[in-house]
């Protein structure tokens, strides 16, 4: 395969402790028959790091595939090395003008053993400076996330909390989530993948080919990209979902010939894979299911929503329009690359 590397800056080949030999900080050439995973194996030498270029080039993958049209240019990142978190000079334990709640044990966007308390942490932390009207903030941490919506938030003992998927609130206005509160902006793109035994049969380049499929996701995940306006497959019957009672279980079933795939985002798979000893036996379908995001939500009947959510997307506008987000991303892409070690 001819590939063409157009160089926008002075190309560099770095070696990074644990990595590859990188061809990176260059803008490449998409090439007929690409993907995130051929591109990232080439400039890499592993195709794990796709979702450093996937973040980098959000607006060119687009529209719910990782698949990249040929032709287009592309930029390719480096690692991000070991720059630390940044301060946070304006979060506050005490004389704070907004509170907003999180939870632990969701490595790698929010966990307090996490440097920066993880990704989607310092990305608020980092909107919050920079947002236009800057004040005091805290966050405060409950692990039970059982308590976060209702009543935690609900009852407006802390203003917003993060992090949040969004259900498809058109399709289902009555949903708790929809009713009863606001979304951000989104905080980041969470790539919804299908995990696959290696040397399955079982191809994705359109939703075609999961018609008659059984898929396995926990019990309590959410299903609304299983059944959207588009697909209805769980409604009209096109597949089967098993809905066992944790991931393991599903990769257990998967090992066992018990169903098609597995579908879990991309961070929360690749765990679980490494954890059960499973690399090289399940592999992730190149193209994702789905593509979700993680908001920060607050209370529709908070005096002050308009406020808040207004200064939280300006924030994370002007941290996008900055080139820090990028940054913030990839540096958490690396560490957790660096755990699945």
């Amino acid at each position: 395969m001819q590939m063409f590397v157009k160089w926008v800056l002075a190309g560099i080949v770095t070696l990074l402790p644990g990595w590859a030999m990188a061809l990176c900080d260059v803008t490449y050439r998409v090439q007929p028959g690409d993907t995130l995973f051929t591109i990232a194996d080439l400039h890499y030498g592993s195709q794990d790091q796709w979702t450093l270029i996937y973040y980098s080039n959000l607006a060119v993958v687009g529209g719910g595939t990782q698949d990249v049209p040929a032709g287009a240019d592309i930029f390719i990142p480096c690692p991000a090395g070991s720059v630390q978190p940044d301060p946070t000079p304006l979060r506050q334990d005490s004389n704070a003008e907004m509170t907003l709640l999180t939870g632990g044990n969701y490595s790698p966007f929010t966990d307090r053993n996490w440097p920066g308390n993880g990704m989607v942490t310092e990305l608020v932390n980092a909107a919050l400076e920079m947002t236009p009207a800057p004040v005091p903030y805290a966050i405060t941490w409950e692990d039970d996330w059982s308590k976060h919506l209702f009543p935690l938030l609900n009852d407006k003992v802390h203003d917003m909390g993060f992090p949040w998927l969004r259900p498809d609130c058109d399709a289902t206005p009555e949903n708790e989530r929809c009713a009863n509160f606001h979304f951000s902006a989104p905080l980041m793109d969470l790539p919804i993948m299908l995990f696959v035994a290696a040397g399955s049969s079982f191809n994705y380049s359109g939703d075609a080919d999961v018609i008659g499929r059984s898929l396995c996701r926990p019990a309590g995940y959410f299903t609304h990209d299983l059944d959207r306006a588009d697909r209805r497959w769980l409604s009209e019957g096109h597949i089967t979902l098993v809905q066992a009672e944790s991931p393991e279980v599903c990769f257990e079933m998967l090992m066992a010939g018990e169903v098609d795939a597995v579908t879990l985002n991309v961070f929360l798979g690749a765990t679980k894979i490494v954890k059960m000893g499973l690399r090289g036996e399940v592999v992730p379908l190149d193209t994702p299911l789905s593509r979700e995001a993680l908001h920060v939500i607050i209370s529709k009947k908070h005096w002050r929503g308009t406020t808040h959510l207004y200064r939280l997307n300006a924030g994370l506008e002007a941290l996008r329009a900055s080139g820090r987000y990028e940054e913030i991303v990839a540096r958490h892409l690396e560490i957790f690359e660096q755990q699945l070690r």
